[in-house]
């Protein structure tokens, strides 16, 4: 009190002695002076005010330790649960009364926690397993870039185990060619534990308040390999098959020429034989450099060279093009995307000869437009046709059910789109004979207005 002003506050145990004596004082003060104001003799007053004011302060005494005590344990059970011992519980769990209510929550407050605690520790001892059999290298660095986390890819890729490498600077232990560049990225570089090429990836996140850092490394030198022996093997079969195919009829015609005319006499006819075996080599051969040309294009397709193209007039000229059907142009709004117009047209020609194709086989029509639909330009092309036998491979390399066909027109029709971006589908039509196939290709922010006839037409179902 003295010195700081203020008066010292009684401790709750305290203030409950005091409010149990208050308690009992009306009735032991009307009881004593009544004792002391009758006519008894000295002696009784005395023993009776003793046994009043003891069993008064015996009394308050217990009803104090009744309401502190139960608080005394309710604050050991939180803070067994503060400190993470959850094996503690209140043994009056009931909900018959206020204290057994709070000890009740208190119990399922620890059985929660308890569940909860096991969870995690399930949980992270998964997620130690997975670190330690993934195939990819992963750290974390704390804010100064020292190592705080490392799986077992990343101890061989850094060719020392986890207790030389934690707390020690990434740079030290050679991981200083993950920190620089780019935060996700592919790269050639030479680690401790091996070279080749690399995908990297940085990502921050917070561990108590402070900034870290994930770094992951995976290995893509034996991933890249596997891919290029199995596309090897796909383009030595592809090809094979497609050299057997035209050089078997040529060396049989050359074989059979070469006896004809190793006949003597010559005989009747020996001109036109000559002619029609030449023909089926000439036609043979033409079909290989066909063959060839399409794959030279597939592999060369050179990266878009964007620029503002308006859809309307660009699909007018590609249906132009094709004049073995009727192509009907149906239109759709006037948009203008950023694409690669000749690659583009390229994509529609391709498209607009095969549903013509098609719809030469049962003398139907083609039908072409486009729309907006959820950001993005959708092109379509519906023909009559006899429909797709094979759905699945149509996007194959190489695969055609056209007795000239190259397999390579939808191929190269994908990869134009894929390049700006967008993609192919192709299936039957749902509302009738043929099929129908699409183009989306992804809209800048604001579609640019541009005129052209059919561009006010409403858009197709």
């Amino acid at each position: 009190m003295a010195g700081s002003g203020r008066r010292r506050r009684l401790t709750f145990d305290a203030q409950m002695l005091l409010w149990a004596l208050a308690v009992g004082a009306p009735g032991g003060g009307v009881a004593l002076l009544l004792l002391w104001t009758g006519d008894h003799s000295t002696k009784l007053r005395w023993t009776v005010t003793l046994f009043v004011v003891l069993g008064w302060l015996a009394l308050a005494a217990a009803l104090r330790r009744r309401i502190v005590f139960p608080l005394y344990t309710l604050a050991n059970l939180v803070e067994a649960l503060r400190e993470g011992d959850y094996s503690l519980r209140g043994r009056r769990g009931g909900t018959d009364d206020a204290l057994g209510q709070v000890l009740s929550e208190v119990n399922q407050l620890a059985d929660g926690l308890h569940s909860e605690r096991l969870g995690a520790r399930e949980a992270t001892l998964l997620l130690q397993r997975v670190m330690a059999e993934i195939e990819v290298a992963v750290f974390a660095l704390d804010p100064r870039d020292r190592l705080v986390l490392v799986n077992r890819a990343g101890e061989r890729l850094l060719a020392q185990p986890a207790e030389a490498l934690l707390r020690r600077p990434a740079a030290d232990v050679g991981l200083a060619p993950a920190l620089a560049g780019a935060p996700f990225r592919t790269t050639e570089s030479v680690f401790p534990g091996g070279e080749g090429r690399w995908e990297i990836r940085r990502r921050g996140f917070r561990l108590e308040g402070r900034p870290h850092r994930l770094v992951v490394i995976a290995d893509l030198s034996r991933t890249l390999r596997e891919e290029e022996r199995q596309a090897w093997k796909r383009l030595i079969r592809v090809l094979g098959h497609e050299l057997n195919n035209s050089l078997a009829p040529i060396k049989s015609m050359a074989a059979t020429l070469g006896g004809l005319l190793g006949r003597e006499p010559r005989p009747e006819g020996l001109d036109a034989d000559l002619r029609r075996g030449l023909e089926v080599i000439g036609n043979r051969a033409e079909s290989l450099s066909r063959f060839m040309g399409a794959y030279s294009r597939l592999a060369r397709l050179p990266p878009p060279t964007r620029t503002a193209t308006a859809v309307g007039p660009l699909v007018e000229r590609a249906a132009a093009l094709e004049t073995r059907v009727g192509v009907s142009v149906e239109g759709g709004p006037a948009v203008t995307v950023e694409a690669d117009a000749d690659q583009l047209e390229q994509l529609l020609i391709n498209l607009l000869a095969n549903a013509a194709d098609a719809a030469l086989e049962t003398g139907g029509g083609v039908r072409v437009g486009w729309r907006r639909r959820a950001g993005r330009l959708e092109l379509w092309v519906r023909d009559d046709g006899p429909g797709l036998s094979n759905p699945e491979n149509v996007f194959v390399p190489f695969y055609t059910t056209k007795p000239g066909g190259t397999g390579v027109g939808l191929v190269l029709c994908r990869q134009i789109a894929e390049a700006h971006g967008g993609s192919v589908t192709l299936a039957n039509r749902k509302d009738g004979r043929g099929a129908e196939a699409t183009v989306r290709l992804p809209l800048p922010g604001r579609a640019a207005r541009s005129g052209g006839s059919r561009a006010s037409r409403p858009e197709p179902p």
